[in-house]
């Protein structure tokens, strides 16, 4: 009878448990047909994929080539505003405050700067963010406010929530002033 060396046994079990791990215990399932009441749900397709640029930014990134969603719609870019600590500030300096590298301005018409923008600041409003700008200015206004922007003039206006239209500023392309303008209020008025 042949001897079997310790080496050859080894290896003879290896093979064997390999293959019985490859080989597995299969077993073979009748294809699924779907009957009438089951419902076939399929993957739309993609046509093409959309493909975005990118370019090589130092030595081990890629960087696409789009703009944020921040840079496409600015009220979507994060601000983290401190307000100055004037003892006499308003919502409107508040406002403005929060509007100033933003790329939009503050439309001041007649009711607004009356009854919101001549509102004092809340202290807890010296300090907002992170947040986005559009939260930030909601967040100012408060809710009974709506916020309407005119993204071709870039001017962000607050109108009372429950009305439609929004006034229109009478020279649009001009910038606002940074001074509110004061109105005298007569009694007896809303």
């Amino acid at each position: 009878m042949p001897t079997i060396s310790p080496l050859q046994r080894l290896i003879g079990c290896a093979l064997q448990v390999a293959t019985a791990t490859v080989t597995g215990c299969a077993t073979i399932a009748e294809p699924v047909e779907p009957s009438d009441t089951e419902e076939v749900f399929r993957v739309p397709e993609l046509d093409t994929p959309e493909l975005i640029p990118v370019v090589r930014y130092g030595r081990y990134s890629l960087v696409e080539l789009t703009p944020t969603p921040a840079q496409r719609d600015l009220l979507l870019q994060i601000v983290d505003v401190s307000m100055p600590e004037d003892a006499r500030a308003s919502v409107g300096d508040g406002l403005r405050h929060v509007l100033k590298r933003s790329g939009y301005q503050l439309c001041e018409t007649p009711h607004t700067v009356i009854e919101l923008y001549s509102l004092p600041l809340p202290a807890a409003h010296l300090q907002l963010g992170p947040m986005t700008l559009r939260d930030a200015l909601l967040t100012l206004a408060g809710p009974a406010w709506d916020l309407h922007v005119d993204d071709r003039a870039r001017q962000v206006c607050f109108v009372r929530v429950g009305e439609d239209d929004v006034e229109k500023v009478p020279d649009s392309g001009s910038p606002s002033n940074d001074t509110a303008q004061s109105f005298p209020i007569m009694e007896g008025q809303p």
